[in-house]
């Protein structure tokens, strides 16, 4: 039966004849700090056992040893960090992405070897961006695509022939204008589209002879006015209009003067 939850106060009076086994009935339940269908630390609930700990800490670090999967995940979030630790290569991968959200140094770079890639992807959001070079070949989209997130710019030109265009496309969205010309041939549409959005007039100038139109029309937005003219007549009406559009725009805009 459930009973609901009491506040941790000095009046509390706990149900009647509750849990009659338990070694902690006399002591944290009659205070208060566990309360049968609510916070248990014996129950195979992962709601009760972590409203138990996050109550009762000081019980964390004995449950690292538990044969409850679930009990030891829940238990590294509230045991002491050290302790934590010793579960870096626990059989099972929740127990140990719940250790990679905690842990540093050489044990994270432990784990960015882990078999897991939820395991990996939680070490790629939380290495040191100088230590994210070591996941940048990792065999899992989803981890690079977190080192994509998180590489400095100077090392991101290092990923613009990941396999993945999803990964691609987070590339395309940090690199610097610069830099974008990497991208001006790349085997995706929409790749080239977000490159394009982005590069420095000249760059996207060149661009707008793309076969795709979602790249003329990405180039059209950044192209110096005078290179419009190339696709002012583009089989495409949509970046037709988008020059019309810019055309427009730009006449309207008052000129500067000229220096006296």
């Amino acid at each position: 039966m459930n009973h609901p939850h009491k506040p941790e106060t000095g009046d509390y009076t706990p149900p009647e004849n509750p849990c009659p086994r338990c070694a902690l009935r006399n002591s944290l339940l009659a205070e208060g700090r566990c309360a049968p269908g609510d916070a248990c630390l014996f129950v195979h609930s992962g709601r009760q056992i972590d409203r138990f700990l996050a109550r009762n800490p000081a019980f964390a670090e004995g449950c690292l040893s538990d044969d409850f999967w679930e009990r030891r995940a829940i238990a590294v979030r509230y045991a002491p960090a050290e302790a934590a630790g010793r579960l870096i290569d626990d059989p099972d991968e929740t127990v140990r992405r719940a250790v990679a959200v905690r842990a540093e140094g050489e044990a994270l770079l432990h784990l960015a070897r882990d078999e897991d890639r939820e395991v990996r992807v939680t070490v790629a959001t939380r290495l040191p961006p100088s230590e994210l070079g070591r996941l940048m070949r990792d065999p899992d989209y989803a981890v690079r695509l977190q080192v994509a997130r998180r590489l400095p710019h100077g090392s991101l030109p290092q990923m613009t022939d990941d396999p993945d265009p999803v990964v691609r496309k987070e590339i395309a969205r940090r690199l610097p204008a610069f830099a974008l010309s990497r991208l001006a041939r790349d085997a995706d549409p929409e790749v080239r589209a977000l490159a394009a959005g982005r590069m420095l007039p000249n760059d996207a100038a060149t661009m707008l002879a793309d076969p795709h139109w979602l790249v003329r029309a990405a180039a059209v937005q950044q192209a110096p006015l005078e290179a419009l003219a190339a696709v002012s007549d583009d089989p495409e009406e949509t970046i037709r209009l988008l020059v019309a559009d810019r055309l427009t725009d730009a006449a309207k805009t008052p000129q500067s003067a000229p220096d006296q």
